[in-house]
């Protein structure tokens, strides 16, 4: 992989780093979240005009050559240049479905580009504007961790009866994991439908990373109960569970989250309807579980665009999920009569994805139109071979 030799210019996150990630984020602790994300107040101001016209030369210098993926959660500075956006399965679908672009530039995380790799044919080039633009959730899970706990779980004699399911937001070595034991991945839009299937394969769920999307569709879609579900927590030995508790257990969810959603509250539901009278609180299945059951509606990126775009003209709307995304709706449905505010007082934006901003994009598109390649991102052979196996049965879901 290429070292990435452009400034970063953003701010860095308080994560703990995993032998996975692919930076050292942060010092300190944020109370607010289980595992904190820097939230420095308003996004950065808007690039230099130059920059613009720049990446705009850029990019039709390369032409058919390159295809620009631009993530929901990516800034406006950003998104103006994607050919396409959505979500990171969509994504790298639409990547897979333009065999003829030679360069990939994937404007998102790099778990995102690793699942475009997978996808996408071998004379393909996937960039990563940003290789520090990581996904702390993501982290939250590796390799080692993710094979010891399997170790418990045969040692508790349950393994051969649990079936795996990860969730798209996860490295490819965890797909090939999930792939390598029989399971399949998700989206936070099929969830439901890959733990039905998975039931139907075994009696348990070892569902990866993000515990809040596990337990939300377990207990909110399948009707089972919190008691039905257990944490594994991988810096506790035996994931601090007995082996009666994971013989009981129908879901083990792996102690994981993402920082941004993770930070809506209660509190934060209770707020937002007091100040706004009406409003409607629609929010991502990421949050938490109490946040979820006080919540009107819930569903993925791609619903809570479809929702609101489909919201009469002066309804009002309390949205939990990644600021830019949210602004970006604010703004584009003002016009209508729709108030649209961000669910939380606090300002904040998942700033891993805001590691790709206009000078990094503008960096790579002008490398790549002088011939050079940066930042690729690449799968070996045999993590893309079962990684492939749990997305293409992800694709099988019925």
């Amino acid at each position: 992989m290429a070292v990435n030799t452009a400034p970063s210019t953003a701010d860095p996150l308080d994560v703990q780093p995993s032998p996975l990630a692919l930076l050292l984020l942060g010092r300190e602790a944020d109370a607010a979240s289980e595992r904190g994300v820097d939230c420095p107040g308003d996004l950065p101001s808007p690039s230099d005009p130059d920059l613009v016209a720049r990446a705009r030369a850029a990019k039709e210098r390369l032409g058919e050559r390159v295809f620009v993926l631009g993530h929901h959660y990516q800034r406006d500075e950003v998104i103006q240049f994607a050919d396409v956006t959505g979500d990171s399965f969509k994504l790298a679908r639409d990547a897979a479905a333009r065999p003829d672009a030679e360069y990939i530039v994937f404007c998102g995380v790099h778990f995102m580009a690793e699942s475009a790799d997978i996808l996408t044919t071998d004379d393909q080039r996937v960039i990563l504007p940003d290789l520090a633009a990581g996904c702390s959730m993501a982290d939250m899970a590796t390799a080692e961790q993710v094979a010891e706990a399997w170790d418990v779980l045969t040692e508790a004699g349950v393994a051969e009866r649990t079936v795996p399911v990860s969730y798209m937001n996860s490295s490819a070595d965890i797909k090939a994991f999930t792939g390598r034991h029989g399971g399949t991945i998700c989206t936070s839009s099929n969830a439901e439908r890959a733990l039905r299937w998975a039931f139907g394969q075994g009696e348990k769920v070892l569902f990866l990373p993000d515990q809040h999307l596990g337990r939300n569709t377990a207990v909110r879609d399948l009707g089972l109960s919190l008691e039905d579900c257990v944490l594994y927590n991988p810096h506790k030995p035996n994931g601090g569970l007995t082996a009666q508790q994971l013989r009981d257990a129908k879901m083990i969810l792996w102690r994981g989250h993402c920082s941004v959603h993770g930070r809506f509250s209660l509190e934060s539901v209770e707020d937002v309807r007091a100040r706004v009278p009406g409003v409607n609180v629609l929010v991502h299945p990421e949050c938490r579980h109490e946040v979820v059951a006080a919540a009107d509606y819930v569903g993925s990126t791609e619903y809570i665009i479809n929702t609101l775009d489909a919201a009469p003209a002066g309804s009002k709307w309390a949205i939990g999920t990644e600021l830019n995304l949210v602004r970006r709706l604010a703004n584009r449905y003002a016009a209508e009569g729709k108030e649209i505010v961000f669910l939380d007082r606090t300002v904040c934006f998942c700033s891993t994805m805001n590691r790709i901003d206009l000078p990094h994009l503008v960096w790579t598109l002008e490398a790549l139109a002088e011939g050079r390649t940066v930042n690729r991102i690449t799968v070996d052979p045999q993590t893309e071979k079962y990684a492939k196996l749990a997305l293409e049965q992800m694709l099988a879901l019925p």
